[in-house]
């Protein structure tokens, strides 16, 4: 009889790429869930790459406006609210970072993309939280825009990522409630409270609409982004999801949304708003903010600051691999 070498038998890359490629059609028709070990293609790789990875980035980023508050919030009872929130978001990133690396990208270099700056984050981190009222706005419009834009990715053609972010939008949910709850408590104080509050939100409108992205029409990824089910909607139909969301819920809070172009159009069954100032944004993407260079600061400082707790662990990990090894071998 004899044996076949299989490391001589010739393979066929070409049908190999077809074959995965078909496969990965039919999951993807079939609106179902795209797992690490299955064939993909290239581009949906880095796709999911660069945005899981840049959703990471961003909670970690979004930790230090709110961080910056916890000494001094206003009793015993936010100030445990507020350190639950930024404990809620560490772990968010954790998850993301988690998922990424199943496409195949350490964490390790995620990290230095951020702190290199080759990867972005969400641009509203880039603004100053200047009153504990920012606290209140944070949680409503930021968190509130995340629940828009995330809960469609509960069904996320890439198994790790949906599966993460069905934990991420429950937290999330209390995050936005928690944020309501304190512009609520403004809103319902003295005139100077709800002066606050109304300041605060007349700030951080405008770059909350901005959270979910570009015009449609300036949008390079994300038409491809929802032919593979990454993405559900598009950036101005999940914008258009929240403003409709909001309008009532400023309403019930006494509060005024700053745009005077916005109305109820019975036709179209939405609102109507102004434009944004698309230039802040880019200018803010590409570091002109008002807080680019002292977020990216403080994230290197936290980074050079944890390295003795990194070098722990691995020692940690080796020291317990090698025990393992010779337990194994013995």
């Amino acid at each position: 009889m004899t044996v076949t070498d299989s490391s001589q038998i010739p393979v066929d890359r070409a049908e190999i790429e077809r074959a995965g490629q078909e496969h990965f059609d039919r999951i993807v028709a079939a609106d179902s869930r795209i797992e690490p070990r299955d064939w993909m293609p290239e581009g949906y790789r880095k796709t999911l790459t660069r945005q899981i990875s840049q959703h990471a980035h961003s909670e970690i980023i979004g930790m230090q406006p709110e961080a910056n508050w916890i000494t001094r919030a206003p009793s015993l009872k936010r100030k445990a609210i507020l350190m639950a929130k930024v404990q809620d978001e560490a772990g968010h990133g954790l998850y993301l970072y988690s998922a990424a690396e199943t496409l195949g990208t350490p964490r390790r270099e995620l990290n230095q993309q951020l702190l290199h700056g080759r990867a972005k984050y969400s641009s509203i981190f880039n603004y100053p939280a200047r009153t504990w009222a920012d606290m209140g706005a944070i949680g409503w419009l930021v968190d509130g825009a995340a629940i828009a834009n995330q809960v469609p990715l509960c069904r996320c053609s890439y198994g790790p990522y949906g599966r993460a972010m069905v934990r991420v939008c429950k937290e999330e949910s209390f995050h936005q409630r928690q944020g309501w709850e304190i512009l609520h408590a403004l809103s319902h104080g003295t005139p100077a409270q709800k002066q606050m509050a109304q300041d605060a939100v007349d700030r951080l409108y405008a770059p909350a609409l901005m959270m979910f992205g570009p015009p449609d029409s300036d949008s390079s990824n994300s038409d491809q982004s929802m032919a593979w089910n990454i993405k559900r909607f598009s950036n101005d139909e999940l914008r258009q999801r929240f403003v409709d969301m909001i309008v009532p819920q400023a309403e019930a809070l006494g509060l005024t949304l700053p745009d005077p172009d916005l109305k109820w159009n019975e036709e179209r069954g939405h609102y109507d708003f102004g434009p944004l100032d698309w230039d802040e944004f880019w200018r803010v993407v590409k570091g002109g903010g008002p807080l680019n260079a002292q977020r990216m600061q403080r994230r290197r400082e936290a980074h050079a600051e944890g390295a003795w707790v990194r070098e722990a662990a691995e020692a940690y990990a080796a020291k317990h691999t090698t025990t393992t090894t010779a337990l194994i071998g013995d």
